[in-house]
């Protein structure tokens, strides 16, 4: 923080030296350091951070941060500078240590949850939760921080100064309750290592993220730090024990000491989903906790969705709420930007809807949580990311062709690949489906399918707002792409 000064045992950390020294700041960016700052040279997974401490101290780092590694790397500057060294084992996480007491703040309630699909959802629904309950709250992830207090984030998880910055921000904005999604990537890095967490929750394990993770059991380990590290022993676990990994998650909680409140439909859930009934609009929703039955009507579409709500419900109720006034806010929740997301309707009924779904499983649950609310045809648009898991392409055709009645293959953010060999891998698991590589004429051309009682999923970018192609994002929304469609279809456009 501007014009805060620390010493390194305030900030939890010890020179090698046993030098004390004053911080001015923190920074994981060579560039951004001045004078009297800490600067972590953090391991990374093409070029160690340790190349970079030359052009720290020459920016006028006062104290390093890194490992044995970074440390030989930079042997040389380090032994003509006066900076402080602090060589620690896993640097990472004495970096979310010093930042969250150099920030100092966070609001006072605080959970987090992880899971290949549903993190969003869930987060957003626990804010609303909160929100009704006359809370001043946030949540943090995909769609940036929304709520009581706003900002954009980069990504799902920012990296710890960014982290804490936010929620110091959060904190002083007068935000008490906070809901965050911890990405695997950010519980591998240690980036919530400093957050004090009331409740953790675990919303299902698929395939994602293989481009990152060597391995299945690497990218669950890394999802179940958030119950084995992050959640204190006396901390809260909600998990979703229908989830075939579900059990092994729980587990690592009640080895922790915490307890554990399970969702789902299976008969030991504590929060149990009874059943469900499905119209145009919504959903009814009979659930049950701890016995006690209980019906609800819910504005949204997706039978999944009444597992991220009760999902959400379960992190309000373990961080001390009632659970009867919690089950009163749920009939007020809304739709979560960019996650079933009724995008537009055509002039004969047939409607549009927007999803984030960019997993083989995430494509299947939604389209099958589709087709209840729908009488006629299920229209799917399908795409895959460049320079992700190739591994998954085939299986999201596959899961479009196996749940909807026509399929429409389409560019999704192609980054530096070429999009038409990502399209050919999509294609190899739906064969039979139309290929359009323009994304906009291929939305055009789903909403032109459509006959009454018909619907669209166009699935894959959700809430974004641009479309990355090479090294350039271009503004694209798939919201509105949908609604100008519906628009030129329809004579909406002069």
């Amino acid at each position: 923080m501007s014009g805060q000064v620390k010493t390194l045992g305030e900030l939890g950390l010890t020179a090698q030296s046993g030098r004390m020294v004053q911080i001015t700041g923190l920074a994981v960016d060579s560039r951004l350091v001045k004078d009297g700052f800490l600067f972590a040279a953090l391991p990374g997974t093409k070029v160690h951070g340790g190349e970079f401490i030359q052009y720290a101290l020459r920016m006028g780092a006062a104290a390093i941060l890194t490992d044995a590694a970074g440390a030989r790397i930079a042997a040389a500057e380090l032994a003509a500078s006066s900076a402080a060294l602090i060589v620690a084992e896993d640097p990472r996480q004495a970096l979310a240590g010093a930042a969250a007491l150099w920030f100092g703040a966070q609001p006072a309630t605080m959970v987090a949850v992880t899971g290949t699909n549903g993190k969003t959802s869930v987060a957003t629904f626990t804010r609303h939760i909160w929100t009704e309950l006359g809370h001043a709250a946030v949540n943090l992830g995909t769609t940036g921080v929304e709520g009581a207090y706003e900002a954009p984030l980069a990504h799902t998880t920012p990296e710890p100064i960014t982290l804490h910055r936010i929620l110091r921000a959060c904190a002083d904005a007068g935000v008490t309750h906070a809901a965050m999604e911890a990405s695997s990537h950010g519980l591998s890095q240690r980036r919530l290592d400093g957050v004090q967490l009331t409740a953790a929750g675990f919303t299902n394990f698929t395939q994602d993220h293989l481009d990152y993770h060597a391995t299945f059991d690497e990218y669950f380990a890394a999802k179940a730090g958030l119950f084995a590290r992050v959640l204190p022993e006396e901390g809260v676990a909600v998990i979703n024990i229908d989830d075939p990994r579900g059990q092994d998650m729980a587990a690592i909680a009640l080895d922790r000491g915490q307890q554990v409140i399970g969702v789902g439909r299976a008969p030991r859930a504590d929060l149990r989903l009874l059943a469900q009934r499905f119209d145009a609009t919504g959903q009814e929703v009979r659930f049950s906790f701890h016995g006690k039955a209980h019906n609800v009507r819910l504005p949204l579409i997706g039978g999944f969705q009444a597992e991220n709500v009760l999902l959400a419900a379960g992190l309000v109720i373990g961080c001390g709420e009632d659970s009867a006034r919690v089950f009163e806010t749920l009939p007020h929740l809304g739709t979560v930007r960019g996650r079933m997301q009724l995008a537009a309707t055509r002039a004969n009924g047939a409607a549009v809807f927007v999803d984030y779904a960019h997993t083989p499983d995430a494509v299947a649950t939604a389209l099958k949580a589709l087709r209840p609310h729908v009488m006629g045809r299920l229209v799917a648009i399908v795409g895959a990311g460049g320079d992700r898991d190739t591994t998954k392409r085939p299986l999201m055709g596959q899961a479009a062709a196996e749940n909807a009645d026509l399929v429409i293959v389409t560019d999704d953010n192609p980054r530096s690949e070429d999009p038409a060999v990502i399209r050919q891998a999509v294609m190899l698991g739906c064969p039979e489906a139309s290929e359009v590589g323009d994304r906009a004429e291929a939305i055009l051309r789903g909403v032109d399918a459509l006959g009454p009682g018909d619907a669209l999923l166009i699935a894959g970018k959700g809430h974004e707002s641009g479309q990355t192609v090479g090294d350039d994002v271009f503004p694209f929304d798939d919201v509105e792409q949908a609604s100008v469609a519906v628009a030129a279809l329809d004579g909406g456009l002069a």
